[in-house]
């Protein structure tokens, strides 16, 4: 397979905000989804020896290799088609000032964007870009 896959916090709006995002400008449709709290999710984690009950940071896959942070963001970004490509942009910073803004961020994101009860729910069209 040779899709990536977007892990992110399922309960959070800010971050499914942020997967209806990349679906959206996934023309080439490269990308699968899974909520971080799922059984693929927690399954991915374990595989990368990475927390399984931490869900603060988007975690991209890509084969046998991982990104988070900003990181993972500037590759997602760099995949999309439009205006997301800017965002490749901030590769000039040091990876600490871009983690460092993405942290802060992601400390305070259902404090500024909420949260769901529950994880996402993909709809009918969405049902073959998420892993279960």
């Amino acid at each position: 397979m040779n899709k990536k896959i977007v892990l992110f916090d399922g309960v959070c709006n800010f971050c499914n905000y942020w997967v209806n995002f990349i679906i959206d400008r996934d023309n080439k449709n490269l990308f699968l989804f899974s909520s971080l709290q799922s059984k693929a999710g927690q399954e991915l984690l374990k595989r990368f020896n990475l927390p399984t009950d931490e869900f603060d940071t988007f975690i991209l896959v890509d084969g046998d290799t991982y990104l988070t942070k900003s990181d993972a963001v500037i590759s997602i970004a760099r995949c999309l088609r439009g205006f997301p490509k800017a965002l490749v942009l901030g590769k000039i910073l040091p990876k600490f000032l871009r983690d460092l803004f993405y942290e802060l961020i992601a400390k305070n994101r259902y404090k500024i964007f909420g949260r769901k009860e529950s994880c996402r729910i993909p709809t009918v069209e969405e049902k073959s870009k998420f892993l279960e």
